[in-house]
């Protein structure tokens, strides 16, 4: 029989993979990592995503290990290393979930089609999330056809019959592929069994209070699910996920357990999420410009490019003169990770306080985000920048936020040490005590900007396009090609075809 190549891509576990259950069925299977390294030098990779992916390979190593097989690893480009497999094994059927990355991955799978075709191999993909493949899509059916998908039977792990080795690489280090050092204070520990052991925990223990306390870091880290890098890679399934949720939302509904009221809410924020994380994803899939073009073509050229590089490199360091932007950002470049409502707020200063072009601020954040998801990260990018033309403006209050998300100001004191003097109100807003500031916190900064002028000067520019007639017409078109047609679950969908763009909601609210 002929061999079956599955090549593991974000898809990194043997349970719930649609690919491998069917190549399974058709002969002896040949697991296959492929290690890019011209990948890992692009500019929105990182050490830190390497390791997160190099863990949840080890631990896919270790699986298939346990079963009999091995997997195999090959470092280099995918069509010299199809080209190597062909010459070794003769004919094979190649199997993959498909993929809606960045657009190096789109032109690197590009080339492995051509390769295909020209050796005559069979390439067959499968879905994975709810993203349909290609630029046209339905929206009005699209949130049907997710529902669909994501209530689909589970496909349990398959009996396996190994293909024989071929000659393996070794994985290479962060170094060896000449990747910057990037040592996460707080890594997020990678591999499909932790990713379980937090779903669990999610459910079961630290997602009561969800809705109400994603948006504070001092309690999201606790009170998110933290399975967003697992999604990203793959190490869990969408529709595992999805399905543990509504299982747990059926749980508490039977048995109404104490407090069960607040818990069935946040199952319900929480799937609805994940309906989300797919409808953006949908948007790169169906319109892959949108990494580096705004949706809305009205606005190209409206921020200058390049951005300021010292205000760049002062936000990226967290070191702006505004407490709670620089303790959100340092907290960020410790761990990995950052709530939404902070990744939010961090774009918004970017982009309007500062002025930054989002395709800048966006790269930078993207490679501090372990958990970076291409469609989601320059969707939600865009959408804070205010260059989609038809999602409401956003500019987030660094001092409001400050306030509202930490009023004890102990999340800026841990995270700015610089201001742990500071008592008080003041640790807010340092700037205001004078005198005293040069006393209590004279390594820290002034603010780079005033956010009332800044803010304002950046709103006028961007409502000053968004009133032309022509900027309007162009709204109608992004409305028509990415706009939701339902909002969460929970709510009914009109039958009627809005006549004007709708402003998606929950913008920026996706926590997982």
């Amino acid at each position: 029989m002929k061999t079956q190549v599955v090549w593991f891509k974000r898809d990194l576990r043997l349970f719930d993979h649609t690919a491998l259950a069917e190549a399974a069925k058709l002969g002896p299977v040949l697991p296959l990592i492929m290690v890019e390294p011209e990948y890992w030098q692009l500019p929105d990779t990182s050490a830190r995503q390497w390791e997160f992916w190099r863990g949840c390979i080890v631990e896919l190593g270790r699986e298939i290990a346990a079963q009999g097989g091995r997997l195999m690893i090959r470092t280099g480009s995918a069509t010299d290393i199809f080209e190597d497999l062909h010459s070794r094994m003769g004919s094979f059927d190649l199997w993959s979930h498909e993929e809606t990355g960045n657009h190096w991955t789109y032109r690197r799978d590009l080339a492995v089609k051509a390769w295909a075709r020209g050796h005559d191999i069979s390439w067959r993909e499968r879905r994975q999330f709810g993203v349909t493949r290609g630029r046209t899509q339905d929206r009005d059916h699209w949130a049907k056809r997710w529902d669909q998908m994501m209530r689909q039977p589970i496909t349990a792990t398959p009996v396996i019959e190994w293909a024989k080795t071929v000659p393996s690489d070794a994985l290479p280090t962060a170094n060896e592929l000449s990747l910057a050092p990037d040592v996460l204070l707080h890594p997020q520990r990678s591999g499909r069994v932790a990713g379980l052991a937090l779903l669990k925990t999610f459910l079961h223990e630290r997602g009561m209070a969800y809705s109400r306390e994603m948006s504070s870091p001092v309690t999201a880290e606790s009170a998110c699910s933290r399975l967003s890098p697992y999604l990203a890679y793959g190490a869990l399934s969408m529709r595992e996920v999805y399905q543990a949720a509504e299982e747990r939302a059926s749980q508490i509904s039977r048995e109404r357990p104490a407090g069960h009221s607040v818990w069935s809410r946040s199952i319900r924020s929480f799937t609805a999420r994940l309906h989300w994380h797919c409808h953006f994803i949908q948007k790169l899939e169906s319109e892959p410009e949108i990494e580096w073009e705004p949706f809305a073509k009205i606005y190209i050229g409206m921020r200058p490019r390049p951005g300021n590089p010292a205000y760049l490199k002062a936000w990226s360091e967290g070191r702006t003169g505004y407490p709670f932007i620089d303790a959100a950002m340092r907290y960020l470049n410790a761990h990995g990770w950052i709530n939404f409502r902070m990744r939010a707020m961090l774009m918004s200063f970017a982009t309007y306080d500062l002025w930054l072009p989002w395709q800048e601020a966006g790269l930078v954040l993207a490679r501090k985000f372990v958990d970076f998801e291409p469609g989601i990260h320059w969707s939600q990018c865009q959408m804070q920048a205010g260059e989609t033309g038809i999602n409401t403006i956003r500019v987030y209050s660094p001092i409001k936020q400050s306030h509202d998300q930490d009023p004890s100001g102990d999340f800026i004191r841990a995270w700015v040490p610089e201001l742990a003097g500071v008592a008080g109100s003041m640790v807010h807003e340092p700037w205001q005590m004078q005198v005293l500031r040069l006393t209590l916190c004279p390594d820290y900064p002034q603010p780079f900007v005033d956010h009332k002028t800044a803010s304002k000067q950046a709103k006028d520019e961007i409502f000053g396009r968004r009133k032309l007639a022509v900027a309007r017409a162009e709204a109608q078109g992004v409305y028509l090609r990415h706009g939701s047609r339902s909002g969460p679950r929970s709510r009914k969908i009109s039958k009627k075809r809005p006549t004007h763009p709708k402003v998606e909601a929950p913008q920026l609210l996706l926590d997982l």
